[in-house]
């Protein structure tokens, strides 16, 4: 006799992608007065989210573009310093969401610079999203690749998390008679589902490679694509008080990097915690299912129906205790011998 059984739980989560609300935005998107950060860096961006200029006497280039709303404003800021846009012969980005890519295809047009970036990144960039128009990438870079203008060279860290090609930057900035290490750093916040995640299944042991690639850079400068990541007000303000450079500080890094570590940590903490209180609590089950069970963890026996699945994604469809379960596959009917 089969025993039915009653589909015990349901399990579903939403991507953690939304859209900044539009007061975010136009927060983010204030002007702010360009600045020279240290040789020949300077930023470019708005309030919230981060450009950079880094000039060459051949040209210069600039990374990120925004929002898609922020891209007029890194041309006025590019002007502001005396510079033009159309001066700017290469294009580079960090990660392709709409807060950093949004802008690129407009500053494209604008200077008709071609665009450098990671191959998993590019291919979205080349794609386009809502909120972030297609734009067209000339060269895909692999990890410690070069882009060089003139005297000035920027490598190219893949550092994947945030985003599958995640690019952290760096350069050498001269200033004072000696050179400094200069980092622009991807971002390591977590913005995704961590655990199950189906569209990017590797992306707890890509952030765990990325926290030990980061900790085993130097930078003497450490800048990130929103300006809280590296207290840009705060330096800023104490410059213009006439102090030495702030910007410049070789720990920084280190401790943003251990920073952001416990919290990626945190949140996988979480989530594993979150998904272990949710699973079905069974006192007795058919001696196949013991069986099974055994071989499998726990956080992948799922019943439904009358049959069991390994797996972390049954659906149930349906509410009735005869509900029908889909899935890939199954292993088992809890048919007793």
């Amino acid at each position: 006799m089969v025993r039915m059984w009653t589909c015990t739980f349901l399990f579903a989560w939403s991507m953690l992608a939304p859209q900044q609300s539009s007061d975010q935005r136009r927060e983010w998107n204030q002007p702010i007065e360009p600045f020279r950060i240290i040789g020949n860096v300077y930023y470019v961006g708005a309030a919230g989210v981060s450009a950079f200029l880094i000039h060459a006497p051949d040209g210069s280039i600039l990374l990120d573009g925004g929002l898609p709303e922020t891209a007029p404003r890194i041309a006025q800021n590019v002007a502001a310093l005396g510079f033009d846009v159309r001066g700017v012969k290469q294009l580079l980005n960090s990660h392709a969401h709409f807060d950093h890519g949004g802008g690129l295809a407009e500053l494209q047009r604008l200077s008709g610079a071609p665009l450098a970036a990671s191959a998993e990144d590019g291919a979205v960039l080349s794609a386009g999203r809502e909120d972030m128009p297609a734009v067209r990438v000339s060269r895909t870079l692999k990890d410690g690749d070069t882009v060089t203008l003139g005297s000035v060279v920027m490598t190219a860290h893949i550092t994947p998390g945030h985003t599958k090609g995640c690019t952290t930057w760096s350069t050498l900035a001269r200033e004072g008679g000696r050179d400094y290490k200069v980092l622009f750093h991807c971002s390591t916040s977590v913005v995704d589902t961590l655990v199950g995640n189906k569209t990017y299944p590797g992306i707890v042991a890509d952030y765990q490679r990325t926290f030990e690639k980061l900790g085993a850079l130097d930078a003497d400068i450490f800048l990130g694509n929103h300006p809280s990541f590296f207290r840009m007000a705060d330096k800023r303000a104490r410059m213009r008080s006439g102090e030495p450079n702030p910007f410049i500080d070789p720990s920084e890094l280190k401790r943003f990097n251990e920073r952001s570590k416990e919290q990626f940590e945190a949140a996988l903490n979480k989530e594993r915690a979150s998904r272990r209180d949710l699973l079905p609590a069974v006192k007795i089950l058919p001696r196949p299912i013991r069986e099974l069970s055994a071989r499998a963890p726990a956080s992948s026996l799922w019943h439904c129906g009358h049959r069991i699945h390994l797996s972390e994604d049954v659906h149930q469809t349906g509410s009735s205790p005869k509900a029908r379960c889909t899935r890939k596959w199954h292993f088992m009917s809890s048919r007793q011998p």
